[in-house]
């Protein structure tokens, strides 16, 4: 049986020690070959005193290395904090230093960022993976492999131990960091790998960025089937038609990502001129897939299956639907039925459950269950509902801050998060409803719809929206379709096109930045 990550890829390389377990570009590694470097990582981290429960970081691109890191690190006994490589230096040494990271490991190509975090005060003791020196004790992966693949004291990892910590943006602007156990992400990877019947056949292509929580399907849910993951480079996600090229050479059969990645590819990938017949199935998550583009993927791919996931990172994922019709332009995909070792509960504003079909928050107990929020009891104890069933015995449940409904099929519905209704001039405004009518012209690519951040007696919507290619919709036009659909007070007073949209490191619309885009352009 397999209880810790670092035994999925002990018992691949026991079954099957030269098959490829991941690719990166024209570079590629075995099971056996990652099992031995990622164990010659572990005994270096063992000997430097890293010890049990330690967090180590991990500051790179994606590539070959990557995957040597994290089962390395785990393997160690310590759990890896995986930090977007293209973060501003100051939320660097901010995550660095929450969690104490005494190890951070890197390559080469990191080599200027990590002298300006070394710059500012961190905890960082070592740096693993550079080939140039430091102040602090840096040593290369040519060292690092010189060491024996024997382990000098192998660590007795539960299942309960810490596994890795991902940091998200908190409300007040600190990074909140996720703690994930070996249990709670082995969890995940086994109820994918059975509700979805993936197989060693497989070859899965990983798009998502170590730091974002869908990078897990690569790095453990293919890893346990002992199928090949190729991992996707930043050069071949700008650039549609190249991204395409390689998912077909690749052979790829198993695709994970945002819709804005598929949206991209059916917009500027040429996928027409290309063979996907190996793409067997899609899976996406993490932001609303437009019905109208997804409409048109399925139709261009009609033998290839589509999948709904849903989850915040704190659950990883927790609910799926297999999309079967092809959706209409009014159509709201359901984010579906949970997992199993999974349920729910829908809460009204009193933390009480909501009647079949109503509106409510949805809250999610499950096997894959973060730990809880790093050095912050506080923020965790207002994240969980716990309901007590006996004596010292009580359900814990993940309040996920969406709200949604249950159809007749038993289906929940996503309809927005609940922190995206504000009140308008005395009226109840749905933020998402309002990005929604604007999806539906069909000039529309994306939208995002916010609250002007200005000294103003009244509150004002604003909308920045990003037309389809070789659209030339105008504001006015699309203020007279809003008034088709929505009431007068809950059309925006700005109406802005712009060639892109501000984006997170994960690839979704960036909210945050769209109120200094739109103070650059009123100025």
């Amino acid at each position: 049986m397999i209880y810790t990550l670092q035994q999925i890829i002990e018992k691949a390389a026991s079954d099957t020690p030269n098959k490829q377990a991941f690719r990166c570009f024209n570079d590629s590694i075995t099971y056996r070959e990652l099992d031995n470097k990622s164990n010659r990582l572990a005994a270096y981290l063992i000997n430097d005193g890293v010890k049990k429960g330690d967090r180590i970081g991990i500051y790179m691109n994606r590539c070959l290395e990557t995957t040597i890191a994290v089962y390395g690190i785990l393997k160690s006994g310590a759990a890896y904090v995986p930090i977007d490589p293209f973060a501003p230096i100051s939320r660097v040494s901010k995550i660095l230093n929450d969690c104490g990271v005494s190890h951070l490991v890197t390559t080469p190509l990191q080599n200027r960022r990590i002298n300006k975090v070394l710059e500012t005060e961190t905890t960082v003791i070592s740096i693993i993976g550079s080939d140039i020196s430091f102040e602090t004790k840096t040593v290369s992966w040519q060292f690092v492999y010189s060491h024996s693949a024997t382990l000098p004291n192998k660590k007795n990892v539960l299942g309960s131990d810490l596994a890795f910590i991902l940091y998200t943006s908190g409300s007040t602007g600190v990074p909140k960091g996720i703690m994930h156990t070996h249990s709670s992400a082995l969890s995940l990877a086994k109820i994918m790998a059975d509700t979805f019947d993936l197989t060693s056949e497989d070859i899965f292509g990983n798009p998502a960025p170590l730091h974002f929580d869908p990078s897990t399907f690569g790095y453990f849910v293919a890893p346990l089937v002992k199928a090949t993951t190729v991992i996707v480079s930043d050069a071949h996600l700008k650039m549609p038609t190249s991204l395409a090229a390689m998912i077909v050479d690749e052979k790829i059969s198993i695709w994970y990502s945002v819709p804005l990645m598929l949206i991209q590819l059916l917009n500027s990938g040429r996928i027409e001129k290309h063979d996907f017949r190996a793409l067997r199935w899609i899976f996406f998550a993490g932001e609303v897939f437009v019905p109208k583009h997804l409409r048109a993927l399925m139709q261009l791919w009609p033998e290839t299956r589509f999948t709904n996931l849903y989850g915040p990172a704190e659950l990883i994922l927790c609910t799926y639907y297999n999309i079967e019709l092809l959706p209409t332009a009014e159509s709201n995909v359901p984010i579906g039925n949970v997992w199993a070792d999974t349920e729910f509960k829908i809460l009204d504003n009193r933390q009480e459950e909501v009647k079949k079909g109503e509106i409510g928050e949805l809250a999610v107990r499950s096997a894959t269950l973060m730990q809880g929020y790093w050095n912050n009891e506080q923020l965790t104890d207002k994240a969980f509902k716990r309901v007590k069933i006996a004596q010292g015995y009580e359900h814990i449940y993940y309040r996920t801050g969406d709200l949604v409904k249950e159809n007749q099929d038993g289906e929940l519905l996503f309809l927005g998060r609940n922190d995206r209704q504000i009140k308008l001039r005395g009226h109840r405004v749905e933020l998402d409803e309002v990005e929604y009518t604007f999806l539906k012209h069909e000039d529309v690519e994306e939208v995002a719809v916010v609250v002007l951040d200005k000294e103003k007696e009244a509150q004002e919507l604003a909308a920045v929206i990003k037309l389809q290619e070789g659209a030339e919709t105008y504001n006015h036009q699309l203020r007279d379709f809003c008034k088709e659909h929505l009431p007068l007070y809950a059309i925006p007073t700005i109406i802005e096109v712009f060639a892109d949209l501000p984006r997170t490191s994960s690839g979704k619309i960036n909210r945050k930045e769209i109120n200094n885009l739109l103070d650059q352009t009123t100025k």
